[in-house]
């Protein structure tokens, strides 16, 4: 018996839709993460790309629980000496929502080529709008 290696040519890929509105932004990320990997599939393969698409809708809605609104501070440098910048979770919700959730799916995803194709598969949208009605994407449901 021989083990079953998807190769991202094969694999079939479907297209979700997900509010975020009142979702905790961690929890909700790591969902996102899984359905972009593709561990959500049967056909699961750790070094090919089998994972769906997600369409984010809502992301200025997301929450954050406890203090993190004022304490989580995203920090980014220009290369330059004193060149690091930071900004509280707050501020980056109000200036960019869509950042916050897609710099918590980042971190879930692999450190590699693999994890930036993966995450190229996502796309999120601050308002209750978005352009890929076309592609007709199923509503994501989970068990909880």
């Amino acid at each position: 018996m021989k083990t079953f290696m998807a190769k991202k040519e094969e694999a079939s890929r479907q297209w979700y839709l997900v509010d975020a509105e009142g979702q905790v932004v961690g929890r909700l990320a790591s969902r996102i993460a899984s359905v972009l990997r593709g561990k959500h599939k049967p056909v699961f393969t750790p070094h090919a790309d089998t994972g769906d698409f997600v369409v984010v809708v809502n992301a200025d809605k997301v929450r954050f629980t406890g203090n993190k609104l004022d304490k989580k501070v995203y920090y980014r440098h220009s290369g330059y000496m004193g060149g690091l910048k930071s900004t509280s979770a707050r501020q980056m919700l109000k200036k960019k929502p869509e950042e916050v959730l897609r710099h918590a799916v980042r971190g879930m995803l692999p450190k590699n080529s693999l994890g930036r194709r993966q995450l190229k598969k996502l796309k999120i949208y601050a308002g209750a709008e978005h352009p890929h009605a076309a592609q007709q994407p199923q509503p994501l449901t989970w068990e909880d």
